[in-house]
């Protein structure tokens, strides 16, 4: 069931377009992600969901009604910033309390939440503490325990992690995807960082130049990214500029690589997708690529030299020329080879991606 939903969203700074015609919407109990590169339009979108900023037009809805012109205290949202927004002169119960004050609850029923939201984010006994004497993790902790005591009927996050170290990153990110889910909340998080997105949200959409370029579960993102700019923005995928050169009533197309003159086949569901005769881009992920030792030239498998090596712990990245194409490789061993050897990488037909042009 939908709980948050965008319609045609627009909002300008200046002459500026911040974001363009925004549509989503937003299933009750969902963690959202809103990912893409800096300066994408993901927090302002995010804001205008706050009612920290006002859309120039569309609507926004929650639970069925209208909030785009709703004051923020007056949708019950709760937040966490990039930045905590933490009050320095003020200790961590009354940091937590400050948006229970807000709101005039009794005294009692706010030392009670401020305690539950500190147990929940693992904080106890830490109420007399002064935000100074805190970790970075501690005090990301403390603005998600102040977002989580109003009980909020929406959740939102603004690159809350992007300030803590790697591994308490990573830490931190686990559990707060556990208290979201064990709280049953629906949350909307911005990020710039794919993997954190994927870790974290059920669904999610990409976002470029202020549109929303495609949504889906974040296996379906990385596996199908509908366009070249969400395949590049997405990483690591080879992508590979082709012409298509036959056209059949086979579900095989074949396509010549417009760099290294190697022929390539795979299975084309429409011919609209790859007009004949007209450059496009074929994508396929490192981890797809077979790399053997020997083998023989022939559709779908290219001689190549190895440029460059990486060990990088669980896998090795091999960076193949294959006469003026460049590709890269994910293996798990690489099998022996050196800078300058000579090999065969075989692109399987199904895990070869047709794009559509942006």
């Amino acid at each position: 069931m939908t709980l948050l939903s965008l319609k045609n969203v627009s909002k300008h700074f200046d002459s500026t377009p911040a974001v363009a015609e925004v549509s989503l919407n937003v299933e009750r109990g969902e963690f959202f992600g809103l990912l893409g590169p800096s300066g994408c339009g993901k927090t302002t979108t995010l804001r205008m969901i706050a009612g920290l900023e006002k859309p120039d037009s569309g609507t926004i809805e929650f639970d069925g009604q209208d909030i785009t012109n709703l004051s923020p205290e007056r949708r019950g949202f709760g937040m966490v910033f990039q930045n905590y927004a933490l009050f320095p002169h003020l200790n961590v119960f009354e940091n937590v309390a400050f948006g229970l004050r807000a709101r005039h609850k009794p005294k009692a029923e706010i030392a009670q939440r401020v305690t539950s939201a500190l147990e929940l984010v693992q904080l106890p006994d830490y109420e007399k503490r002064r935000v100074d004497e805190l970790s970075g993790g501690q005090q990301q902790r403390v603005a998600i325990a102040r977002a989580v005591a109003i009980e909020p009927a929406l959740l939102l996050f603004d690159e809350p992690l992007s300030n803590l170290d790697v591994a308490l990153r990573e830490e931190t990110r686990g559990e707060l995807r556990e208290l979201v889910n064990r709280l049953g909340l629906t949350a909307v998080y911005v990020t710039h960082d794919q993997e954190e997105a994927f870790a974290l949200c059920d669904r999610i959409s990409v976002m470029m130049g202020g549109r929303i370029l495609q949504t889906g579960k974040p296996r379906e993102l990385y596996e199908h990214p509908a366009k070249i700019s969400v395949a590049r923005f997405l990483g690591r995928n080879n992508l590979i500029r082709v012409m298509r050169l036959s056209s059949s009533k086979s579900t095989l197309g074949e396509f010549k690589t417009l760099q290294g003159d190697h022929m390539l086949r795979l299975p084309i569901p429409h011919d609209e997708l790859a007009p004949m005769n007209k450059p496009c881009f074929l994508a396929i992920r490192p981890e797809h690529l077979l790399i053997t030792r020997s083998g023989a030239r022939s559709e779908n498998v290219l001689p190549a030299r190895v440029r460059e090596l990486n060990f990088a712990g669980a896998t090795s990245s091999i960076k193949l020329d294959a006469n003026g194409l460049q590709l890269e490789a994910l293996v798990l061993q690489p099998d022996g080879l050196a800078i300058g050897d000579t090999c065969f990488a075989t692109l399987p037909p199904e895990r070869l991606l047709l794009l559509k042009n942006d």
